[in-house]
């Protein structure tokens, strides 16, 4: 199917089935890329056909509720979003490749929105599932990931433990006939909480040791409509507002033995495997959202005029803006490398954190510095580059703070 008759760019899977609006064209990159090919650029055009169409007109109104609205995921499932890495056996594409994700971080900062948690769906449940799912559960799992019938999360942080996982206290008992474990505990800051029908909970199945604090946690998949599954608070957050941020509590919930993902006791170390990857999606997103300050602040200033001539005609103004070029075009450079590693299993984690490091500082200074050639109008909400202000701030805190990525890196130096 085309978006407008005409032939279309080969994909590896249908992205456009439900839509049939006017082609839109694809700005050509200052600096020349060759991360992408065609197959990607087809997705791209299609992706922003699609957010123009079905979330830019009402996005006002999921930020207003704090939240995007259940059925939008099963758009996005229909769009063949969450099935681009997951094997054909089980409906998906079975592409292997993040560079679709690097797309739709792209596309979604570009219109100044977001798709809520459904990056927590793919980005970091899939991957678990991939690495650790026997064959029969991911028959169980998959196909419902696929059709967005089950949106998945993940459940880590504990009130007051922050980043120190090793400080958990969720538990997960084994009953006495052995069908099932009790979970007994409560998470906080968990994205898509409000709408994960899987989450995958780490929790004690045994104490620490004396000489590991880590030992001991495992990991479930926990069915969110469980007895003693309970959401708590809906987080008001700062910024990400359309992404559905909640507490979870759970008191004697009773999880088959069918749903230990992986082995019992090896949770921390399976936690490990997935941050390169979560670092990069960070990494990305952080490049898409200062790239995407750079062409609202130049669209602003050459509209704005300011003592009868254009803001952009300000020598002030152009400098302000070149600076900020150049610091894109550097942070380009570094996830585009590092999605090239990501894809060939290469990216090591002083690496990722590297990239997260550099490029959510570099959207940081230019996100801020696009916000003041706004002026007064960049406070205020209903221009994206406020929120985009309040989006960004999160990135050097979560999947690990900017001083935590420096202890990464200064170690893998021998410092």
């Amino acid at each position: 199917m085309t978006l407008d008759g005409r032939p279309y760019p080969p994909v590896r899977f249908d992205l456009s089935k439900r839509l049939d609006i006017p082609r839109t064209q694809v700005e050509v990159a200052a600096v020349r890329r060759t991360v992408f090919n065609e197959d990607h650029e087809a997705f791209r055009e299609t992706l922003r056909a699609f957010i123009e169409a079905e979330v830019v007109p009402v996005y006002d109104e999921w930020f207003a509720a704090g939240q995007a609205p259940r059925e939008f995921y099963h758009q996005l499932a229909e769009l063949g979003l969450f099935g681009i890495n997951v094997p054909e056996e089980f409906g998906g594409a079975g592409l292997d490749t993040h560079k679709f994700e690097a797309v739709m971080y792209e596309e979604t900062a570009r219109a100044g929105v977001t798709f809520g948690g459904s990056n927590v769906h793919t980005l970091l449940g899939l991957p678990y599932i991939k690495l650790l799912a026997t064959d029969e559960q991911k028959k169980r799992y998959l196909p419902k990931f696929v059709s967005g019938e089950e949106m998945w999360g993940i459940a880590m942080t504990e009130p007051g433990t922050g980043s120190d996982l090793a400080g958990m206290k969720t538990t997960a008992k084994l009953s006495e006939d052995g069908t099932h474990y009790v979970l007994n505990g409560a998470k906080t800051f968990i994205t898509g909480g409000v709408h994960a029908d899987r989450m995958i909970v780490c929790a004690r199945t045994a104490a620490p040791t004396a000489e590991d604090r880590r030992h001991g946690i495992s990991l479930f998949v926990v069915d969110t409509k469980a007895e003693g599954y309970s959401i708590g608070r809906k987080l008001d957050k700062l910024g990400l507002r359309v992404s559905d941020t909640a507490e979870l509590a759970f008191v004697d919930v009773k999880v088959p033995v069918d749903d230990l993902l992986g082995e019992e006791n090896k949770g921390f170390s399976y936690l490990g495997h997935n941050l390169a990857s979560e670092r990069w999606g960070i990494a990305f997103g952080a490049y898409a959202q200062a790239k995407a300050a750079v062409r609202f602040a130049k669209e602003y200033v050459q509209q704005r005029t300011v003592f009868g001539k254009p803001v952009a005609s300000f020598q002030n103004t152009k400098f302000e803006l070149a600076a900020c070029q150049a610091e894109v075009d550097a942070a380009e450079a570094v996830v585009d490398r590092a999605t090239e590693a990501l894809d060939a299993g290469e990216l090591t984690a002083a690496e990722a954190a590297s990239a997260k490091l550099f490029c959510t500082e570099v959207a940081h200074r230019v996100i801020d510095r696009c916000l003041q050639l706004h002026g007064g109008y960049g406070f205020m909400n209903e221009y994206p580059i406020a929120r985009l202000y309040a989006d960004n701030r999160v990135n050097r805190i979560y999947g690990g703070t900017s001083e935590i990525m420096k202890s990464i890196i200064a170690k893998d130096m021998g410092l």
